[in-house]
């Protein structure tokens, strides 16, 4: 295993997805928070949470605003105690020791960089308060600035820098330090949607390279899915789904989460059948039949909501050849191009009219220009929706 100029042994995140560490009964997990709990007089902020984190995992805590996840981020880093419960990093319980004495940083919101000092000066900056030799100093300096290609940049104040520029000196002054654990608070909030997408890549490039374990909070669903090895989804002060971005997107466990990570169409049905290779569900709101893939302990008559992703739906101005399941028929209301996809809602028929139906949200990738400007599905063409089976996910609540 090849090591990095500065102390740090290379690692790719790559590897750690594919090891799935969290799948291993007897993996350590390198960070650990049980029962943890954290109160501000009356308000219940975080309530008594789970987690194990693994070692080189880029982690992700995702919510909207108030659920939480930054007052967990913040008793992380010492920053705040736990009313209740433990955490542990590295085998240690935390709750007593100081933020200075922790093997974490952090990187705040706002990247807090010093305008009257250099880059350099930033970066080297905490290395220089813990009394770190000049020629170690200017050593692992110089390191840190080639790994975020900023080396031309030394002698320049943060005014002089573009957002993404400021953004990689708040990184590099935050993982100078050799952290063990770095906390990141939002870190591309601040930036446009272009540079925001180019920084998430910079942002993985440099943490495979350095195998540091990031803890990421952020509310950008999109930025959580690219960034991360796993998800913690959080809502009033707790965890409501913990996964991979695949786990979390295609197989959602309720329908807040469903709801929270991308877009989804949901019918409301009730249970026909339930096989061991398939399940029924007839829904009033579309008078369809649905199929399935078997879901455990579903049973006749049991209410639910079919999930179907945009994305998973075929959409034809021609009728089937057969009437079956997940066929449903409806009139184009709205149309909405991206560029690289088009968005279509349509409107379903309901006893006999396009008029008062429910709203199907369909993707369709743009791979052909559009002769003339004119979409090959237009506004109130009559069309036929249909999915695969296992395209659906069923949930109870």
């Amino acid at each position: 295993m090849t090591i990095f100029g500065f102390g740090w042994e290379i690692m790719t995140n790559e590897t750690n997805y594919q090891d799935r560490q969290w799948l291993d009964p007897d993996a350590e997990p390198f960070i650990q928070l049980r029962g943890v709990t954290k109160q501000f007089g009356s308000f219940t902020a975080v309530k008594g949470v789970d987690l194990d984190i693994y070692k080189g995992e880029l982690f992700s805590l995702l919510g909207g605003s108030g659920c939480g996840k930054t007052t967990l981020l913040r008793m992380l880093a010492g920053f705040e105690t736990p009313t209740s419960g433990t955490i542990y990093i590295d085998g240690m319980a935390m709750n007593d020791v100081p933020p200075y004495e922790r093997p974490v940083n952090m990187m705040f919101q706002s990247y807090a960089l010093f305008p009257h000092m250099t880059v350099e000066s930033n970066v080297a900056y905490g290395l220089k308060r813990d009394g770190v030799k000049k020629s170690e100093i200017a050593e692992r300096v110089d390191a840190m600035l080639s790994m975020v290609e900023l080396s031309d940049f030394a002698k320049r104040k943060p005014h002089q820098l573009s957002g993404g520029q400021r953004q990689r000196v708040a990184l590099a002054r935050a993982l100078v330090k050799r952290p063990k654990v770095l906390l990141l608070d939002e870190p591309l909030v601040a930036l446009d949607k272009r540079l925001r997408e180019q920084t998430q890549f910079e942002l993985m490039n440099i943490q495979d390279k350095l195998g540091v374990t990031f803890i990421v909070v952020t509310h950008d669903q999109e930025e959580a899915m690219t960034l991360s090895t796993r998800i913690a989804v959080m809502d009033q002060g707790q965890f409501m789904q913990i996964g991979t971005p695949t786990e979390i997107y295609e197989y959602p466990e309720t329908k807040l989460i469903a709801n929270f990570i991308g877009s989804v169409n949901m019918f409301e049905g009730r249970v026909v059948s339930n096989d061991d290779d398939h399940m029924l569900v007839d829904s009033v709101e579309t008078a369809c039949r649905f199929e399935l893939g078997a879901v455990a302990k579903a049973e006749k008559g049991a209410k639910l909501w079919v999930a179907v992703r945009p994305e998973k739906i075929s959409m034809s101005t021609t009728a089937p050849q057969s009437v079956g399941t997940n066929q449903i028929k409806g009139t184009v209301h709205d149309i909405g191009y991206l560029g690289n996809m088009s968005i279509y809602r349509i409107q379903l028929d309901q006893n006999g009219s396009s008029e008062g139906g429910s709203l199907v949200e369909v993707t369709v990738p743009n791979q052909v220009r559009p002769k003339d400007g004119k979409h090959a599905i237009d506004w109130d063409d009559e069309v036929y929706l249909s999915w695969h089976p296992e395209s659906s996910v069923a949930l109870f609540r």
